[in-house]
């Protein structure tokens, strides 16, 4: 991100400094994609730095008018929730002719670009990564809320290995303003004759082949995810898009811990559970997912402190407050040692 503030143009005029929006002053843009721009934005109210989010203002008509009721559906979808690894919105509008909605500031990257830069996680910090955005989907959808477009490109890692869900404009809730001119299901990604929501290398097979999704659409996106993360490599690879939704749609992947030998079994079992063809036989909720995630991170810790030194087990009570076995056991001889010269000095005493 440019730490130097320069001005930029309004939407729709030319040369005019932009050094507003709403209510937040404007200090430099933080990034341009083909539909959007996003700056960091400051709350003189609150006192805080935000990401401001509007139309590209290179669009047309149409397509701005597009873009702009997907910035305000983002809006009322991720506003319904309030989690700690899905960003915050805090305030979306239309005034003067641009569409903004304004959200947490996060430093850090998204995870595509760490992955693409080489970046390369141990199997027990994708397992920690997955279990938080387990958690947040599960947030979600008990919030009515579907993703529909988990990858890469929309977790954000902050520090700590924290990832953050973010982009949520494509998301589903009853609050989402209907689009007269589409289906229910709308998409914004066309591949081949298909108009298909969300983006080919990670949606579920239903979703590749246009059928209607629920919740357990986001649990095998995130299955890839994982997935990619494991094996450095996606689950499926084709020469075009018509063939990438065949073999999404038909051919299962080879399991993750068969790709690359050091990912554990208990994990791979998780991620391939998650990718299943049939959507009735994936964990049926993220929760469920979460909670079996849980267990295998507690068991590698379990396993991880029988490695411990025996003198340093004596010396260091454990992350739950539980004494170490070697310390109940010195604690055991000395307990009985003092009873033991109790009764003796008893003894001692008694006239018997």
């Amino acid at each position: 991100m440019s730490a130097a503030a320069t001005p930029f143009s309004r939407p729709g005029t030319q040369g005019t400094p932009l050094h507003r929006i709403g209510r937040f002053s404007v200090q430099h843009e933080l990034g341009r994609g083909s539909t959007g721009c996003v700056y960091l934005g400051h709350d003189p109210v609150v006192g805080r730095d935000v990401a401001i989010k509007t139309v590209n203002p290179r669009l047309n008509g149409a397509e701005k008018s597009r873009v702009a009721q997907q910035l305000i559906n983002e809006a009322r979808v991720a506003g319904r929730l309030s989690h700690h690894n899905i960003v915050t919105i805090y305030e979306a509008s239309s005034e003067g002719g641009m569409t903004y909605i304004a959200m947490e500031y996060l430093q850090g990257r998204e995870l595509s670009r760490l992955l693409a830069g080489g970046r390369r996680y141990e199997p027990h910090e994708v397992a920690s990564i997955g279990w938080r955005l387990a958690d947040a989907l599960d947030h979600a959808h008990r919030h009515e809320v579907i993703h529909r477009d988990i990858k890469p490109a929309n977790i954000y890692m902050v520090k700590d290995l924290q990832p953050k869900l973010i982009d949520f404009g494509i998301g589903r809730a009853p609050n989402r303003l209907p689009d007269p001119a589409a289906a229910a299901d709308e998409s914004y990604t066309l591949v081949g004759d298909h108009q298909l929501l969300g983006t080919p290398n990670y949606m579920s097979p239903e979703q590749a082949q246009g059928h209607p999704v629920d919740a357990r659409t986001d649990i095998y996106s995130l299955g890839a995810v994982m997935y990619e993360m494991l094996t450095g490599r996606k689950p499926f690879h084709a020469e075009n898009a018509d063939k990438l939704l065949q073999q999404i749609a038909y051919k299962a992947p080879p399991p993750a811990h068969e790709v690359a030998p050091g990912i554990p079994l208990a994990l791979s079992r998780i991620v391939m559970r998650a990718m299943s063809k049939r959507a009735e036989k994936r964990y049926q909720t993220a929760e469920r997912m979460a909670l079996d995630i849980r267990r295998y991170l507690q068991k590698e810790r379990r396993s991880q402190r029988l490695l411990v030194p025996v003198e340093t087990a004596d010396r260091n009570a454990t992350q739950d407050g539980d004494q170490s076995p070697v310390g109940w056991v010195t604690a055991g001889v000395l307990l009985t040692a003092a009873i033991a010269g109790a009764l003796a000095w008893l003894l001692v005493r008694s006239p018997a």
